[in-house]
């Protein structure tokens, strides 16, 4: 999942950099990082380490 976020992040990254940046396109992946952390920390409280 980790991979996932760093993935959407470059997306956001480059799509900030253009002339005319789809927000929708960028709010799309915000979540989706949003919804990745949860998974990590859910993952981590069920193996205890969180």
């Amino acid at each position: 999942m980790e991979a996932r976020i760093a993935e959407h992040r470059e997306k956001i990254s480059l799509e900030s950099k253009r002339e005319s940046p789809d927000q929708t396109l960028i709010y799309h992946w915000q979540k989706e990082i949003k919804a990745f952390e949860k998974g990590i920390q859910q993952a981590l409280k069920r193996l205890g380490k969180n």
